[in-house]
Parts: structure tokens; C-alpha cells; sequence
């Protein structure tokens, strides 16, 4: 049962970001539906009133990084810039769990050079076929994007410097099996540096089971020492979860009127394969 449960969510938050990728604009259209059909103004990990670089401003990219990118691929969705924790260099590997429309993959290339190599997943064809095109209009060839599911990686075992992820872990039915799985494809000493949200608080029955709040970043969130719990139990050493309050003044925008911001918050998650 609980088999066909997660694949239930699966499918739910792939239909969501289906149609993000199909849209023109997340201004008109959000994962949760067109602004004419959305129910209670939800987006995923997104705003309804700001645009895609007022958004990824709020959470923490420069304006100096949102104009390297390709038109198309900053979509205003996640919850932080993995970028600012990541310390990537020359020559590394990294994988982008979740990787949407490619805007820290892209962010990446330049930060790992010709010499380095950029992996974006995600479980969307859409997302994955927008990014690809993101990277014809870009001219990267160091960056490729693969259609799969963020826990059973299409990598090979010790293989990846460093894994991104941006809101995208909360999604997940499974976050032990997305832990054990990015273990497996880094090299020793590898890293993750990741943008998330965790719960603050025990989430009311009603923002528990409204699918709409699953794709929208919040229902599928777990509380720190959840988090930790998983990661350790995976094999990671050097665990560092660190809550971001400030994140409350856009997490308040997903979902207005329903208090989410009282719920969940946005952290930065930092762990090392030993």
C-alpha cells in the first residue's frame, strides 16, 4: 500500500511541474494549475505576484548570477541558492537533484569550467526537454540532463564531486532512499549542499493531506532532527542544518492566508561522505 501511495505523490508533483514547464510564464500559470483554476492561489515553491528574478533575488541569488542564465531557465521556483553553500571548483562534477528548467546547473557550469562536468535529473520530461533546450541557447557542453527519479540516480557509484538540490528534497516520498542513493554516487569526501525546507512546527491535519500543499513545498517537509536522523543513517559525517527565518516573508506568498510561514521555513542543509 505504501508503494502505491508514493507513486500516487510522484505522479501528483509530476503532472504539478508539468505544467510549470508547459507555461509561458509563472506569472499566468503555477504547478497547481492557470490562475483562473488554481485552488487557494498555491504555487510551488513560487509566488503568484512576483517574477522569476524577483524571486530567486528574495532567495538569495545575486543579480550578477541571474544574468549569466539562459532565457527560460530561471523558473522563480526553490527556496535558496545551493550556489551560496556549494564552494564549487574547477574540474568537479556536480548532479542537480530536481533540476527543472537548469538555473544551478547553468550556475554551476560556470563555476566547474570546461574541465568540469554539470548532471541535471529530474522526473519531468517536460523540465527535462525545457532544459536541454536552455542549454542549446546557452552553448554549455559541459552540462547534460537526465529523466529520472531523485531516489534510483541514472549515476554510476563514486562518480560526483558534489550534489545541489534546491526544494526539491521535500518532494520526495522517500528522502531516506534520496540520502542512501546520493551517498552511493559521490566519491569520498564528496558533498551535498543543499536549499530545503524542514518543518518548524507539527503541520495541522488540513496542510498534512492537501496534495496541492505537497507540490507546493510544505506538506512533504520534515523537522531537523528528522533530517539528521536520515542523513547519519545513510553514512553521512559533518551534518549542518541551518534554518533561515527570513525565508518566512517569501514562504507566506506559496500559499496565502493558511499561515504556512508559522509551519515551515527554509534552511540550508550540509553534509560530507566520509
Amino acid at each position: 500500500m505504501q508503494t502505491i501511495k508514493n507513486d500516487e505523490i510522484r505522479q501528483k508533483v509530476r503532472e504539478s511541474y508539468a505544467n510549470v514547464a508547459n507555461s509561458n510564464s509563472t506569472l499566468t500559470s503555477s504547478c497547481c494549475g492557470t490562475s483562473e483554476t488554481k485552488s487557494n492561489n498555491v504555487n510551488c515553491c513560487s509566488s503568484a505576484t512576483s517574477s522569476p528574478e524577483e524571486e530567486s533575488f528574495n532567495m538569495g541569488y545575486s543579480k550578477s548570477e541571474l544574468v549569466l542564465l539562459p532565457d527560460g531557465a530561471n523558473m522563480g521556483l526553490g527556496c535558496g541558492n545551493p550556489q551560496a553553500i556549494a564552494s564549487l571548483k574547477s574540474g568537479e562534477t556536480v548532479l542537480d537533484l530536481g533540476s527543472g528548467g537548469g538555473i544551478d546547473c547553468f550556475l554551476a557550469a560556470n563555476a566547474v569550467g570546461d574541465d568540469g562536468h554539470v548532471i541535471g535529473i529530474d522526473m519531468t520530461p517536460e523540465m527535462v526537454s525545457k532544459a536541454r533546450e536552455n542549454t542549446v541557447k546557452s552553448g554549455f557542453t559541459n552540462i547534460e540532463f537526465r529523466l529520472g527519479e531523485i531516489e534510483n540516480l541514472p549515476v554510476a557509484d563514486n562518480t560526483v564531486d558534489v550534489i545541489m538540490s534546491n526544494c526539491v528534497i521535500n518532494l520526495s516520498p522517500d528522502k531516506q532512499q534520496v540520502f542512501n542513493d546520493s551517498l552511493r554516487i559521490l566519491k569520498s569526501g564528496g558533498r551535498l549542499a543543499i536549499s530545503d525546507v524542514v518543518a518548524t512546527a507539527k503541520l495541522p491535519d488540513e496542510l498534512l493531506n492537501d496534495p496541492k500543499l505537497y507540490s507546493a513545498c510544505v506538506s512533504g517537509a520534515v523537522q531537523i532532527e528528522v533530517l539528521e536522523s536520515m542523513l547519519e543513517k545513510a553514512g553521512f559525517i559533518h551534518i549542518q542544518i541551518k534554518p533561515k527565518v527570513e525565508s518566512k516573508e517569501f514562504i507566506r506568498e506559496w500559499a496565502p492566508g493558511s499561515n504556512i510561514e508559522d509551519y515551515v521555513v527554509s534552511a540550508t542543509i550540509e553534509a560530507v561522505k566520509p
